[in-house]
């Protein structure tokens, strides 16, 4: 009876030592695939950040420009203002197509990955 009792015994602690490897895996892919999320994430906001006040100047630069153009500075201003908001009107129009659709979808895939 001590024959079988010792086989039993090692493939239960075989199992056991299996299971505990598995979970140690998951959770190693777990933190993996976070830090691999969590840095894609603050890369982006590093260049969105950068790419906004490049933006910014480049508005500020162009409605000084065009109000030199037009004679009064304000006017410049006025219309880039103008532009921005009908782009801004477009881009609320179709968000969930071209920002909320796209965004989700590669954020699950990175995650997933």
């Amino acid at each position: 009876m001590e024959n079988q009792s010792g086989p039993v015994e090692l493939l239960v602690e075989k199992v056991k030592d299996y299971a505990e490897t598995r979970i140690d895996l998951l959770r190693l892919k777990a933190i993996d695939n976070s830090s691999s999320f969590l840095s894609l994430l603050i890369a982006m906001i590093v260049v969105i950040l950068v790419g906004l006040i490049s933006f910014m100047i480049l508005s500020v630069g162009l409605a000084l420009l065009l109000g030199d153009l037009l004679g009064k500075a304000y006017y410049g201003f006025f219309i880039v203002a103008g532009i921005y908001l009908i782009t801004g009107l477009v881009l609320y129009s179709t968000r969930e197509k071209l920002l909320k659709s796209p965004m989700a979808n590669s954020m699950i895939k990175k995650l997933m990955d």
